[in-house]
């Protein structure tokens, strides 16, 4: 099962005014398929406008150079004043890993934008944070110093040679100034609500959990004289979080005080790390937390996990699908208190996600078992073999979820909620695999009906339908293998589930088996119309194991069933 690789992108345009100009730009973004904008955000006293959006690693990048490149024809930095530093019409461009990548791929991603930003548009681009190629260049702010006014000093220099791109000035440098690009992780802006009207007792808060903590005094930690270093600098005494911001402030709209937080890095202090830290403060100091606020977007990820952490203190099983997971996480940290969070809003993913109504598995039962019956040759075998490993894989999480549930069991739950979180896993591989089922065949037709008038298109499309024919064999194989290997889970909560439930473990079992026989015929009948005699052999070979330790693993299994019936 392939997962998406997302990036998010924020770069920063050097004009909040012109709304024909940022217009213009955010143009680009949306004009580039598979990258969903996100937000645009102009401020006319930082003459500055913030565009966030998120995609796949290739579309992003393409967007954001064409977003640069647009600004560069626009935006003229030498009449730009505004109260924000800024030393580019593009002054950073920041990409962050969201989902299924790692901060290294976006450092490459990141140095492959900045190359070609510097060689094609010729702006000068210094690599900052993550992507920094060298320690000094990590801080933007460093990076920045002077800002505009300081470009052609800091581009000619030897010790601020750009990254990538010019290093001598000219009149298009002028216009264009220079760029920041880098790579950091997510920020989440954060306000978690009060019991309380008080600005000055949601400071304290705010600065109990702050990384920056608060200055340190001498008696009255308010109005005592501050404590000094040897330099003369306050000391600070530091919060309870690391990569966090915040301070108290009041919200008119809904009449209460706030802390606002911004998490700066999310894989050190979570979302919900931040909600309780601020709930055993506000306790501590007489105050209680009402609910909290995400301002932007959040992945997938942090909800999760957010919606996990809450299970767990509750000893609930976190083997149970991602919507309940997710309804969790919004009632534990009161995310719907203010108004009613939108999952298809604010998790970015969400927001990625197509109109899927015509796939096969958001269909009803009876839709679905009437598109099969219809005359229509898809979804065929290959598709209802994966349903019926995806619903196998359901009854074993059912019987494992029951289990961690069972009264007088408390003491195992994590051994139950384990196993329900394989259990789902290979439920929803398996529902993926319904659908690509159909594709997979689909695509074969499409191979047979393209053009075949001369020896080139001839051998195009005998080329297109061998690799369509591998995929349509690959893609049952997985299936079969997904269902054996699901079985497992069967097995488990027949052995050691409630023993109420034994028999929809059995049932389980047995869909699961009937998958994997049901997927093997079509590898066999695909595999039979391959040239790739070699592919086909691994398949089939390997195929004829799997389904013989299939029915050894479905024998061991209603063994145990019948004996405790």
């Amino acid at each position: 099962m392939t997962m998406r690789k997302l990036i998010e992108c924020v770069p920063n345009f050097s004009e909040g005014v012109d709304e024909n100009i940022i217009k213009q730009i955010t143009d680009q973004v949306e004009a580039i398929k598979g990258v969903r904008l996100i937000d645009v955000d102009p401020g006319q006293a930082t003459n500055r406008t913030v565009v966030t959006f998120v995609g796949e690693p290739e579309p992003v990048i393409e967007a954001a150079f064409n977003a640069i490149k647009k600004a560069q024809q626009l935006i003229d930095m030498r009449n730009h004043k505004g109260a924000h530093p800024r030393f580019g019409a593009t002054d950073v461009c920041p990409l962050v890993p969201v989902a299924n990548i790692s901060m290294e791929e976006t450092v490459e991603y990141a140095h492959k934008l900045g190359k070609r930003v510097g060689e094609e548009l010729g702006i000068p681009v210094y690599a900052y944070e993550f992507a920094a190629k060298e320690e000094k260049r990590r801080s933007l702010a460093k990076c920045r110093k002077g800002e505009y006014e300081a470009n052609k000093e800091r581009i000619t220099s030897a010790e601020w040679k750009p990254d990538f791109g010019p290093d001598k000035w000219s009149e298009s440098i002028a216009k264009s100034g220079v760029i920041a690009i880098g790579a950091r992780n997510f920020l989440v802006a954060y306000n978690v609500n009060l019991n309380t009207t008080s600005v000055r007792r949601a400071n304290s808060i705010a600065f109990d959990v702050r990384e920056a903590g608060r200055v340190k005094r001498e008696g009255d930690p308010v109005t005592g004289k501050k404590v000094l270093d040897e330099n003369g600098n306050p000391v600070r005494e530091p919060g309870k979080l690391k990569k966090v911001r915040g301070i108290g402030w009041f919200i008119e709209e809904y009449g209460i005080a706030q802390i606002s937080m911004n998490l700066t890095d999310i894989s050190v202090t979570s979302i919900h790390e931040a909600f309780d830290a601020v709930c055993d403060s506000a306790s501590e100091r007489g105050l209680r937390v009402t609910g909290s606020e995400l301002v932007g977007v959040v992945p997938l990820q942090a909800m999760i996990d957010a919606g996990k952490h809450y299970l767990r203190k509750q000893n609930r099983s976190t083997g149970i699908p991602d919507s309940e997971i997710i309804e969790i996480a919004v009632k534990s940290l009161g995310l719907d208190e203010l108004y009613p969070f939108e999952a298809n809003k604010k998790i970015i993913e969400y927001t990625l996600e197509e109109d899927n109504s015509k796939a096969l598995v958001n269909k009803t039962l009876v839709d679905f078992a009437n598109e099969t019956a219809s005359e229509s040759p898809a979804p065929g075998g290959g598709s209802i073999a994966a349903y019926m490993g995806a619903m196998g894989a359901a009854l074993g999480t059912m019987v494992a979820n029951l289990s961690s549930h069972k009264r007088g069991w408390d003491d195992r739950w994590e051994e139950f909620s384990d196993w329900a979180e394989k259990g789902k896993h290979y439920q929803e591989a398996l529902m993926k695999k319904v659908d690509e089922d159909t594709k997979s065949f689909n695509c074969i037709m499409a191979a047979f009906q393209m053009p075949k008038s001369s020896d080139v298109e001839k051998a195009e499309r005998k080329k297109a339908i061998e690799e369509a024919t591998k995929y349509a064999t690959q893609v049952p194989f997985d299936t079969m293998k997904l269902c054996y290997e699901s079985m497992d889970v069967a097995k488990a909560m027949a052995e050691t589930g409630n023993p109420n439930s034994v028999t929809d473990a059995g049932v389980g079992a047995l869909a699961a088996r009937s998958g994997v026989f049901g997927a093997f015929l079509n590898v066999k009948i695909n595999a039979s119309g391959l040239e790739d005699r070699a592919f086909a052999d691994k398949l089939l070979k390997e195929g004829e194991t799997i389904k013989k330790k299939t029915i050894t693993l479905e024998e061991e299994i209603m063994k145990i069933v019948e004996s405790k019936m």
